[in-house]
């Protein structure tokens, strides 16, 4: 299994960006010099201007980057709690990118990051799980030079968008380990003065077209270039074309005449995960400045007539809470293996979606979800506590978080808030409703194309879908509860109301949006669950009574069922922690696929 790997030997080489990806890149994993600085006195003694060779005298340990200290990967294993900690390595840039600026990229550092490159401030970034870069070539210098990180994270504050990550030093209940300092992958690009910085993919499958909007960063003072746009499929060109660009944002909308629709053709879904690859070239005076390789899919997520719609025909969501934890990794995959193996196992017991729950997954699981076919809800890692120091961090990192992901066609629905997290008043502080509204709003701003689900679970205002968390055991209890929409909104299960602020159902598909949570050891050692099985047998058999009555209900329109894998104390899953399945993947797929009902 990848997470048997030697600590000390694991890397993280893959490229960190699928989707946006160019040929020349300098990958900054592995050993960093580091030192925990509990005392927070490094900024203050100049550790950033430590000694440019690896192991300044302010740095006494190493680290396996991108993996967390409390981490085993990482080489260190400290679960203690130690909020500011110090990174340092030394890199040199390839003699073949002289001449050219270099863009230094974080995947993500949990929580605020400030970043030197040879004793100059390089960057200064806030958010746990989104990316961030700078333009470094003037702070460079001939041979070898120094890059110092601070991270810092707060590690008891409730009002941070902090996800699963418990605020107590050991794990327990449906908490887990803490991550603190870089946790995703750390690397160099070089670019021209002018080169292409971003690009979105907007797919209208009712007109058969794509829109690009494109971003070329260096124009200014009345600067132009040509950009070449090449448009293919499974090695067929099916669009070619260069354009002047003359503003840093241009849009274009490019009509896609190479398939009819019927039959579904070169449509992206969980059956058939149809992508265009994409070459980008930024050219001027006939020489290519930029080059970039991306991919997007033609999906449509759409409700029509109270029906959930993909492309265009209502389909079933049978989707499992996957909360990206590894054993020895803790939010770090130990590879891009185990990535897609989770996305494989995910299909092979039947499923066609995940929940990713209270985290921002990685880039590598969204591009295996994208080639292999998996739908996803894309969530974000929620606070507990309301406060406007919470609204002002977790807003920002909201909008990051739809940018980063907008252009995945695996991602379906966006969820901002989980079980009134942050919000845990929202039943009558109109402040924390209000919140939540414009969390809804804020994100059908940003993006139009998905839906969005107001408070996953309960509590709901406006929202596209309405979800519901219900966690019953019984199967008669079940199967009464979900046969009419009225028994079901009646219900309160945990006592919540579904509805709060003066809303009311407004005709929305209904799923039911995590549930089962069945505890099955295969160890000796006990954990924790809602409910639990006592060997094999019992566990297929009591999994059946909760996965049947979402399938005979007339009004449930999909489901989520908790979870994928144990993580840590909790052995709810249907993989242990380590990936092996508690029941034979077929028997397990049988049930996720209605065959069990009849279905």
């Amino acid at each position: 299994m990848n997470q048997m790997l030697d600590p000390i030997k694991t890397r993280r080489m893959e490229y960190p960006r699928p989707q946006f990806t160019r040929q020349q890149w300098l990958c900054l994993n592995g050993e960093w010099a580091f030192n925990f600085d509990d005392a927070n006195v490094g900024e203050s003694q100049g550790w950033y201007r430590d000694s440019l060779s690896l192991g300044g005298s302010s740095f006494d340990r190493t680290i396996q980057v991108p993996f967390t200290f409390q981490s085993k990967f990482s080489g260190i294993e400290d679960p203690g709690f130690h909020d500011v900690v110090w990174y340092q390595r030394s890199f040199e840039i390839p003699a073949n990118w002289k001449g050219k600026e270099t863009i230094l990229h974080f995947g993500a550092v949990d929580y605020c990051a400030k970043v030197w490159v040879n004793g100059q401030l390089a960057a200064v970034h806030e958010g746990g799980h989104t990316p961030f870069s700078a333009a470094i070539g003037s702070l460079l210098q001939e041979g070898v030079n120094t890059l110092v990180v601070r991270a810092e994270d707060f590690s008891r504050d409730l009002t941070l968008p902090r996800g699963k990550q418990y605020w107590l030093e050991k794990s327990a209940s449906i908490f887990y380990t803490r991550t603190t300092g870089i946790w995703q992958s750390v690397w160099l690009e070089p670019v021209s003065a002018v080169y292409l910085k971003k690009v979105t993919f907007t797919p209208d499958i009712d007109r058969n077209e794509i829109r690009l909007r494109t971003f070329v960063e260096g124009l200014e003072g009345g600067k132009e270039c040509q950009l070449q746009v090449s448009i293919s499929f499974r090695g067929t060109v099916i669009s070619d074309d260069v354009y002047t660009v003359k503003h840093g944002e241009e849009s274009r909308v490019v009509g896609l005449k190479d398939f009819a629709e019927h039959g579904l053709g070169r449509l992206w879904s969980p059956e058939h995960p149809n992508l265009y690859d994409v070459t980008f070239k930024v050219i001027q005076k006939a020489q290519t400045l930029d080059e970039v390789s991306s991919y997007f899919g033609m999906r449509k997520v759409s409700v029509e007539d109270g029906k959930l719609c993909l492309n265009n025909r209502p389909y079933y969501q049978r989707l499992v809470l996957d909360q990206g934890y590894f054993p020895d990794g803790v939010l770090t995959a130990p590879s891009d293996e185990a990535m897609k193996q989770d996305v494989e196992l995910t299909k092979a017991m039947g499923f066609n979606g995940v929940r990713k729950h209270q985290k921002t997954e990685d880039p590598r699981f969204l591009y295996w979800c994208d080639q292999l076919g998996l739908l996803v809800w894309g969530e974000a890692a929620n606070a507990y506590e309301y406060s406007e120091e919470y609204v002002r961090r977790f807003t920002k990192e909201w909008m990051d978080i739809i940018e980063r992901d907008y252009n995945h066609p695996c991602i379906v629905t966006w969820v901002p808030l989980n079980e009134s997290w942050g919000i845990p008043n929202v039943q009558i502080d109109k402040r924390q409703q209000q919140h939540g509204l414009a969390m809804y709003h804020l994100t059908k701003s940003l993006d139009e194309t998905r839906l969005v689900v107001y408070n996953d679970g309960w509590e709901q205002m406006t929202t596209d879908l309405l979800t519901i968390h219900d966690y019953e055991s019984s199967q008669k209890v079940l199967e009464a509860r979900y046969a009419t929409m009225d028994t079901a909104l009646s219900a309160m299960p945990a006592n919540r109301r579904i509805f709060v602020g003066g809303a009311s159902y407004q005709g929305q598909p209904m799923l039911i949006s995590e549930f089962g949570g069945i505890a099955f050891k295969k160890s000796d050692w006990d954990g924790w669950g809602y409910s639990g099985a006592d060997n094999e047998e019992d566990f297929l058999r009591k999994l059946a009574a909760v996965v049947n009555p979402m399938f005979t209900s007339p009004v449930v329109q999909g489901f989520c069922y908790t979870q994928l894998t144990d993580v840590e104390q909790e052995i709810n899953g249907l993989l242990t922690y380590d990936r092996q399945p508690k029941a034979p993947l077929e028997e397990i797929r049988k049930i996720m696929t209605g065959q069990e009902a009849g279905r």
